[in-house]
């Protein structure tokens, strides 16, 4: 796998805590199969390999979403075990976005197009432009049901990719897998508690 698809990965993961000080957060939608009987899940364990491992060996991205995920799903009473009920997977991707809008001129053109004002009235319909370019992370997270091995609920969270928070990777997932597990259910339907004071 080549060190530009790797770095895909690292990215897609990190981004979706968004900028810190951003004042929103990703984009989550959840979806489940409502034919599951997920009410009746007790146990769970990972996918091998999972979707974000490097070949041959589990990548730091991976430890970092199951460590965080192995604590939200324990925290709503989960346990882990060899023939779980149900297995996570994780998977993510990077596109690259560009987004123009346009307001129309509301006065007289100023600079190149300025020159022309005394000889005759110009026309004022030129547009400002404004160009925004950025990287749009996806990461999934997938809960499969281990006997029929189908998928019966996901996780998906979009938003946008920054440095500061491609630079510590563990950090960001931490933040963003509660927000992701967040409407998963709990062992007995009961709430779970509330998370450990940071």
């Amino acid at each position: 796998m080549s060190t530009m698809v790797l770095s895909r990965w690292a990215a897609a993961a990190a981004m979706l805590s968004l900028a810190a000080g951003c004042a929103s957060g990703p984009k989550i939608n959840v979806t489940s199969d409502p034919g599951a009987n997920i009410a009746a899940y007790k146990t769970f364990n990972y996918v091998s390999p999972l979707g974000t491992d490097r070949e041959g060996y589990e990548s730091l991205v991976s430890s970092s979403l199951k460590d965080a995920t192995t604590m939200e799903l324990t925290r709503r009473g989960y346990q882990m075990a060899e023939k779980p009920d149900f297995l996570v997977n994780f998977a993510g991707k990077l596109n690259e976005k560009l987004r123009v809008s346009s307001t129309p001129a509301m006065g007289p053109p100023i600079g190149y197009y300025g020159y022309r004002t005394g000889f005759y009235d110009p026309w004022y319909g030129y547009n400002d432009v404004d160009v925004d370019q950025y990287t749009e992370g996806t990461l999934n997270i997938d809960v499969v049901d281990a006997a029929s091995k189908r998928l019966v609920w996901e996780s998906v969270a979009v938003g946008r990719v920054n440095e500061k928070v491609r630079e510590d990777v563990p950090r960001a997932v931490r933040k963003v897998v509660p927000q992701m597990l967040a409407k998963f259910p709990s062992v007995g339907g009961a709430p779970p508690p509330a998370p450990p004071a940071k």
